[in-house]
């Protein structure tokens, strides 16, 4: 499984715009699709909109939100030198990818929807039958891809992402720029979330795998990374 490569795609932004606030990615997010890759021996590449430095949402730190998986990269040299030093995404948008992941934070809603290198990526990797997967705000990035058709990437896909209840219950409804289960099913998403807000819920359709929040991203790796185990 040597010749399987995934891009992972984080965020570069950490500040709500006028809000005053620190955010970034959402390091579980990350750490459990870096882990499980690195040890099926997958090619994993890390990478955001301009490259460089990964801001870590404080929160994201909080002892009693870190696991283990998490507890152990944070903890590793080598995985923070790659946070340091992701590769932009007009470096690697030529290159092809067995998945795309994009890995969320409250930073990916200001640098992820209007990035036209990365529709042009998801695009083409959507088109040619590949993974894409997105956990949380990471969504974000799928909300204006628009495929040969015209018509978005998201109209009647069944996925999820955070929820405007867990907004709420985060306090950032006010310190977001857009709600995104609204704009989701603004496009014609076929919306669904755990019945529970803060519980794991993970949708696949197609070639399409979605998180719903942060604790969605252990069955979220498992289930992208047992469909690669499977070939």
């Amino acid at each position: 499984m040597d010749n399987l490569k995934l891009l992972a795609i984080v965020t570069g932004e950490g500040e709500f715009v006028n809000k005053n606030l620190r955010t970034g990615l959402w390091l579980s997010e990350l750490t459990h699709i870096y882990h499980g890759a690195k040890k099926q021996g997958i090619e994993i590449t890390v990478a955001s909109p301009k490259g460089g430095d990964t801001p870590i949402d404080p929160e994201s730190l909080n002892p009693l939100l870190m696991d283990e998986i998490t507890k152990t990269c944070w903890e590793d040299s080598i995985f923070k030198n790659v946070l340091q030093h992701t590769k932009s995404l007009d470096e690697v948008s030529e290159f092809q990818f067995d998945c795309v992941y994009l890995a969320g934070g409250h930073g990916s809603m200001y640098d992820f929807p209007d990035n036209i290198v990365l529709q042009a990526i998801l695009k083409k990797q959507y088109e040619n039958e590949k993974k894409v997967a997105a956990i949380c705000h990471g969504v974000c990035g799928l909300l204006n891809v628009t495929l040969a058709s015209g018509e978005y990437l998201v109209k009647d896909k069944k996925l999820t992402g955070f929820s405007r209840a867990e907004e709420i219950l985060a306090r950032k409804e006010r310190a977001v720029p857009f709600d995104l289960e609204t704009e989701l099913k603004d496009r014609g998403a076929r919306y669904e979330k755990a019945l529970i807000p803060m519980t794991s819920k993970v949708v696949i359709d197609g070639n399409l795998f979605t998180g719903e929040n942060p604790f969605s991203s252990k069955k979220m790796a498992e289930v992208i990374l047992q469909c690669f185990s499977k070939k």
